[in-house]
């Protein structure tokens, strides 16, 4: 596989031009392509450098193969890499504007038993360049005039985004400067399934994204269950990385909180993690599992959900039960890329 173009920084790409003798305002040309959606080949500079870049760079490292819309909106995408790998991406359309959802690895080694990502294990990290080109490409689709068409970036599709912490450092660099799609720190969201001493690492960057922990759990016998992270990081350790990343950035963090049935949405799951969380500067998202066939895990149906709302927010809790998106296109994390690679054999397209 070639290098990624969309790897580089605006100052970087300039410093590329110069030294295959192009003239400067060949870079900003070749930037704003870029930040476009577009194949190398697709952008005006003399043939010269690009029959140069071509030699050394993927021309189109991300492409997407197949879109799916949902009743609600939402659009989910298969993307196709230089290498043949496939990972996947979701917008999702709100009033406030699209956010969209990037995967920074393909596949995920962490485990956990509710989640489709991590089926096949981990192939392999994906570049800063990579995770940038797929919101280049669904940027591309929907933007209007100067208007961005994504607005909001979740790191929260297939892979753990502190598993690959360099990569996703660079691409938020990248993704959030001036001169290209300029999306502010402030409107990127980082999931993780709790990587503590990433998360204080994080904490020093002082870009202030949103932090969401996955926690599923209000107890750490209770997360080892369906998070093999639980046996590294207790949820203590966690809660005082989130409490580091509060007083560096002064940014509220968000618990992630998938309702399973019979597993850990009863009166006394309710009671532990008002126990745990209450005075904290965080917030609860309350999730309605989208069920993944080969897991066996059941999502608490939607009595259940509101009930177990009520008793946190009566326990003085700052929480919400996240809209359902997407359920009808396979919602969940993984789930296109586990039934593509599953109808092809693992073959690329």
């Amino acid at each position: 596989m070639k290098e990624i173009l969309q790897d580089m920084s605006f100052e970087r790409l300039t410093e590329l031009v110069a030294e295959l003798g192009g003239k400067p305002f060949r870079a900003k040309q070749l930037f704003t392509g870029l930040m476009k959606g577009k194949k190398i080949s697709e952008i005006n500079v003399d043939g010269a450098l690009r029959e140069s870049l071509l030699a050394r760079f993927e021309d189109e490292p991300v492409r997407i193969i197949k879109t799916l819309t949902a009743a609600d909106g939402t659009e989910k995408y298969l993307f196709r890499l230089a290498d043949g790998n496939i990972v996947e991406g979701v917008l999702m359309k709100y009033k406030y504007g699209n956010t969209q959802c990037v995967s920074t690895q393909v596949g995920c080694r962490m485990g956990c038993k509710f989640c489709a990502s991590t089926l096949g294990g981990l192939v392999r990290n994906l570049t800063s360049g990579e995770i940038s080109a797929q919101v280049q490409k669904v940027n591309a689709l929907h933007a209007s005039g100067k208007e961005r068409g994504v607005t909001n970036i979740v790191l929260m599709g297939s892979g753990e985004p502190l598993d690959n912490y360099e990569n996703v450092k660079n691409f938020i660099k990248n993704i959030s400067a001036e001169g290209g799609l300029n999306i502010s720190t402030r409107n990127i969201s980082l999931s993780t399934c709790g990587l503590a001493p990433a998360i204080y690492k994080l904490a020093e960057e002082g870009w202030g994204v949103n932090l969401t922990v996955s926690l599923h759990a209000a107890d750490d016998e209770g997360r080892r269950r369906t998070m093999p992270v639980a046996n590294r990081y207790t949820i203590s350790e966690i809660l005082k990385a989130c409490d580091y990343y509060f007083k560096k950035t002064g940014r509220r963090y968000i618990f992630e909180y998938a309702l399973i049935s019979g597993e850990n949405c009863g009166k006394e799951h309710a009671a532990k993690l008002i126990s745990l969380l209450k005075g904290k500067p965080c917030h609860v998202n309350l999730i309605r599992l989208n069920e993944v066939k080969e897991r066996k895990l059941s999502s608490a149906d939607e009595k259940e959900a509101y009930r177990f709302l009520g008793l946190l927010e009566e326990g003085g809790l700052s929480v919400t039960l996240r809209r359902r998106t997407g359920a009808d296109i396979g919602g969940a994390c993984g789930q296109l890329r586990a039934g593509y690679l599953g109808e092809n054999d693992g073959g690329q397209p």
